[in-house]
């Protein structure tokens, strides 16, 4: 951990070197984590916390106080939590900023997200997508009218992915419109509104409003209630076409959770037409990735999802090297793209049972996010092992023929006997010749 002289370093210094220091790690994250006698600082780097230092008790105060006092949040106040926001330039970067306080019974907990808008800028081509997914996220967005879902956890880069599509659709015969809560990028062009609930100022009071702005596309930060999904499903079926994100895991727990929410069946089964799920997985590094053989449930795993012998697959050198760390660098997206067609349409229209509508999904030409993991281990991106993380296996599986599975395991597992029996008949096959020395 590194460590600071705070008796000679003033705190102002220590406070821009460690945002300065998060930034060039690539962290998404800073963490300040009071303890009873001392400031835990930790940096949270694809998606891994790790600690950074130590603040001693006679200065966690101070610190927590400078980190406020840019944040212009107010520094009297410990017992109630704040937001606030870091813009400006320390050295030469420009950094923005969010900032949040939380008191604990220790003192306040700080946390600082980096918002980097470099994958967003470099555009949606760019973001790593796989060919298939690339392809049907351009069918999508040429879509006239109706909803498209980037669905996903918090932190796996809806955010990214909405704002790249946002920037492919941005020309000057179109008028978009935002309501984010907050808005997290500036897009030249693009009118964009932040919510201010304490003023009246809610998702569905702004999108009433838009509807009278004459907009081609609406970009909703997040859809959070059954106002704001009513409202959104009218405005695509009156000729927008609505953006927008759902905390939900895949395509078939996202249309289960919008026909759960009071919006009319036959309204959203006209409106709804793709979604985007997202995961984002550790990109294993190339310069000291390691291949090793796959294991009997390993092969049989890739064996059942895609119907691939693999003999051989790259994981992590957990020592790592001196560009990436534990043998990590950065994170790539695991997607599933859903385009909703008419059966689809139809069965949430008429509210068909839940193993119909899984059907319907996972049975026509949508790779999951199971299935794109894989293909990415195959290729040598991440690993099994981060796969795992991040995808319910056992859940997943569930979906395939359990025979199949079994069968495909005993096969591996027979192979693998084979391929030792051969290997030890010829060890006691072949002679051993001795070179003797006169």
């Amino acid at each position: 951990m590194k460590e600071f002289d705070f008796e000679k370093m003033p705190i102002v210094e220590i406070a821009n070197e460690i945002i300065i220091d998060a930034v060039n790690k690539g962290a998404s994250d800073i963490h300040f984590d009071p303890a009873k006698d001392e400031l835990k600082i930790r940096f949270r780097i694809d998606g891994i916390l790790s600690d950074y230092s130590i603040v001693p008790s006679k200065y966690k105060r101070n610190m927590i106080s400078r980190i406020k006092m840019i944040a212009e949040m107010n520094i009297m106040e410990t017992r109630l939590p704040q937001d606030g926001a870091i813009k400006s330039k320390i050295g030469d970067k420009l950094l923005d900023l969010r900032v949040s306080s939380l008191p604990t019974n220790n003192g306040e907990k700080i946390v600082i997200r980096i918002l980097d808008y470099s994958m967003s800028l470099a555009g949606l081509d760019n973001l790593g997508f796989s060919k298939d997914a690339m392809d049907k996220i351009n069918k999508l967005i040429k879509i006239p009218n109706g909803i498209i879902l980037v669905t996903g956890a918090t932190g796996t880069g809806k955010s990214t992915t909405l704002y790249s599509i946002l920037q492919k659709l941005n020309t000057e015969d179109v008028n978009i419109i935002t309501v984010e809560d907050p808005v997290e990028m500036d897009i030249a062009g693009i009118n964009q509104v932040q919510t201010q609930s304490e003023i009246g100022l809610d998702f569905a009071t702004v999108l009433r409003s838009i509807l009278r702005q004459d907009p081609n596309i609406i970009m909703i930060g997040e859809i959070r209630d059954d106002e704001t999904a009513r409202i959104a499903v009218r405005a695509s079926i009156t000729g927008h076409l609505v953006l927008s994100s759902l905390h939900t895991n895949n395509s078939l727990n996202t249309i289960e959770r919008l026909t759960d929410m009071d919006v009319e069946r036959y309204l959203l089964g006209s409106s709804l037409e793709g979604i985007i799920s997202q995961r984002l997985a550790r990109e294993v590094c190339k310069d000291c990735r390691i291949k090793r053989p796959t294991t009997d449930y390993e092969k049989a795993i890739f064996k059942t999802v895609l119907g691939k012998e693999v003999n051989e697959m790259y994981v992590a050198n957990k020592e790592g090297c001196a560009n990436c760390t534990h043998g990590y660098k950065g994170r790539l997206a695991i997607l599933e793209v859903l385009i909703i067609n008419d059966k689809i349409k139809d069965a949430i229209t008429n509210g068909v049972p839940k193993h119909e509508l899984k059907e319907l999904v996972y049975n026509g030409d949508v790779v999951t996010l199971l299935q794109d993991g894989l293909n990415k281990v195959i290729d040598g991106e991440t690993t099994l092992e981060e796969i795992l993380k991040i995808i319910d296996l056992e859940n997943d599986l569930s979906s395939y023929n359990e025979d199949n599975l079994k069968s495909n395991l005993k096969l591996a597992q027979d192979v693998t006997a084979s391929e030792n029996k051969q290997t030890i008949q010829q060890q006691v096959i072949t002679p051993q010749v001795e070179t003797l020395e006169f």
